[in-house]
């Protein structure tokens, strides 16, 4: 007991001295032994679990938590590790003592976390940059351990704390990749919340994007990095605003030095460029506009696609669809559906806006159409709800070939949920309109040419036009559905279809589908059937696969659905023998 209250004694008197020591007073992390010493007494106060122990080593630890913090940025030492030592006394004895750790929390995200960045750090203090790269990924990989080790206890008591701060967390993972992406998917689900769900998702998106900024920031000169990005988001000086209108009015950015100011040989970067203020910010200020088209974004792009790509370029190209993977599964589970309604115009919008590796863009944007179908899928109400975005997407059906695979998901998920349900016939008549209109198109434009052989064109051709009747065949495939749920719009539909079945102009999949449906139509107890929704809401339709005989025009014993003939050809459907359609052993 002697030899513990001695260890007590002298670590409390390291702390103290600490603060008298004009050697470390003005940057208390120089000095090694103060990061034992915290550690140390609260090991000794987890053990004792003494109240009296605690209330003694509380101020010491509170002033020493302040004055690291006041000379952050005078500093050439991390502080990392030692504020870390500390939030953990506050959190664990913080009721004790009557210490909100939420201020000490925040300022640790603000002052020490926020330099966790390329250039935070005095270069001139280390030898190499490998060395500046070390120091970063062990007080991240800390941090991130602090997190989870104290996850349950930020999330019921400071539920605003990680989705305030997940811009930064982004930078982090984005900075030092795969090896901080197990530790931070575990944190990952505390990162969302009713004013985070939003923002997250294009800065999900925009991770590779990040990097390329974070390593444009890291080739800039060293006085402009970290608390220059900080204090110009913040700033409301003059000179701030009169240099942002400078930006807005003439193209020109702050440091400006010319037309070629945008260079690669430049030292400075484009700080007010509202891309990368946008991308480098450190908190969570809402849902902001990304300027995918400004000047900069495109210089920055080409020079990524131009370039070799880096190590962290790469390995952030990997994590942004497994870190979207646990977002949308997150959004499914738990988000209401306001917020997923409000997420999916956002996602529609960056269908194409995706950073250009061939790879990365296949996988987003694939999980972007399953996580779209498996809304609409939970709520069918959504595309009645979303019928202005819905229509105008499809508007855009031809501008690139993202933009024609959302167009056919999209057509998919009118035709299955019936245009929202059979309460919204007002939507599911606009949303039909439309799909007239875009079928329509086709048939009076040369999209698809007459009826030539694929192959005389070059592949491109022979590409755009496979893409556009598989398009034309999901627009048909929508009408017909449409129509069998909303009987009303049946003679409608027929009139299109017919237009299409007698047109020769169109691929030989489109009008033959076209009339495949006309045929169908005219039986309604089997159209029904076949191209009824998948989970009918009105209690008067039946399923999928149930043929209700008594509302067919006739009963026919022996009648098979045509569209297990579809590919035959030559006699009547109604003469046929079942080894046409049943293969042989």
């Amino acid at each position: 007991m002697a030899d513990r209250n001695g260890d007590w004694d002298f670590h409390l008197r390291t702390l103290s001295s600490s603060a008298r020591d004009s050697n470390f007073a003005g940057d208390p992390a120089s000095d090694p032994s103060l990061l034992h010493s915290v550690k140390r007494l609260y090991e000794l106060c987890k053990t004792e679990s003494s109240e009296d122990l605690i209330a003694r080593v509380y101020p010491q630890i509170s002033k020493l938590f302040q004055r690291a913090v006041a000379s952050l940025s005078q500093s050439s030492t991390s502080y990392g590790l030692l504020l870390l030592a500390i939030l953990q006394f506050f959190l664990d004895f913080g009721e004790v003592v009557l210490h909100d750790a939420d201020t000490s929390l925040r300022t640790f995200f603000r002052s020490c976390l926020s330099r966790l960045v390329p250039g935070d750090v005095n270069l001139n203090s280390y030898p190499d940059a490998s060395a500046v790269n070390l120091l970063i990924r062990v007080v991240a990989e800390a941090t991130l351990d602090f997190l989870n080790t104290y996850k349950k206890k930020l999330l019921h008591t400071f539920p605003s704390l990680l989705p305030q701060f997940f811009p930064l967390l982004l930078k982090l993972i984005a900075w030092n990749g795969e090896k901080l992406e197990k530790s931070f998917i575990k944190i990952f689900p505390g990162l969302i919340a009713t004013g985070s769900f939003l923002p997250l998702f294009p800065s999900l998106m925009d991770l590779p994007v990040l990097v390329v900024a974070l390593e444009k920031v890291e080739r800039s000169s060293g006085s402009l990095i970290g608390s220059s990005i900080a204090s110009i988001q913040k700033s409301t000086a003059p000179e701030m605003l009169l240099a942002l209108m400078d930006e807005a009015y003439t193209g020109s950015t702050i440091g400006d030095g010319g037309a070629d100011s945008e260079s690669e040989d430049n030292n400075t970067i484009a700080v007010a460029n509202p891309l990368f203020l946008e991308l480098l910010k450190d908190e969570n200020d809402g849902l902001a506009e990304r300027h995918w088209n400004s000047p900069g974004m495109t210089a920055a792009l080409q020079a990524a696609i131009n370039n070799p790509q880096s190590e962290r370029l790469k390995q952030a190209l990997h994590i942004a669809p497994r870190l979207l993977d646990v977002y949308f599964a997150i959004a499914l589970r738990e988000v209401n559906d306001s917020l997923i309604c409000a997420l999916i115009p956002l996602l529609m919008s960056r269908i194409s806006k995706i950073f250009p590796d061939k790879t990365f863009s296949y996988e987003v944007q694939k999980r972007l159409l399953e996580f779209m179908l498996a809304a609409f899928q939970r709520s069918p109400n959504f595309v009645a709800l979303l019928k202005k975005p819905i229509m105008d997407r499809l508007g855009e059906a031809y501008d690139s070939p993202a933009k024609t695979e959302l167009a056919l998901q999209l057509c998919w998920a009118i035709g299955e949920h019936g245009g929202g349900g059979g309460s919204h016939k007002d939507a599911a008549r606009e949303l039909f309109e439309s799909l007239e209109l875009l079928l329509y198109e086709n048939l009076s434009s040369s999209r698809l040419g007459l009826r030539q052989d694929l192959a005389v064109g070059s592949n491109g051709d022979a590409s755009r036009k496979s893409s556009q009747a598989r398009l034309l065949c999901f627009v048909i495939t929508a009408i017909a559905k449409l129509a069998t749920y909303h009987r009303e719009l049946l003679p409608r539909a027929r009139v299109s279809l017919g237009k299409v079945a007698r047109s020769r102009i169109s691929d030989d999949r489109v009008w033959r589908r076209a009339r495949d449906y006309l045929g169908l139509m005219s039986e309604p107890a089997i159209c029904i059937s076949v191209l009824g929704p998948s989970q009918p809401s009105d209690e008067d339709m039946q399923s999928p696969g149930v043929v209700n005989w008594s509302e067919g025009c006739t009963k026919m014993n022996t009648h098979v659905p045509f569209y297990i003939l579809g590919e035959q050809e030559g006699p009547p459907f109604h003469d046929f023998s079942f080894t046409d359609i049943l293969p042989s052993r």
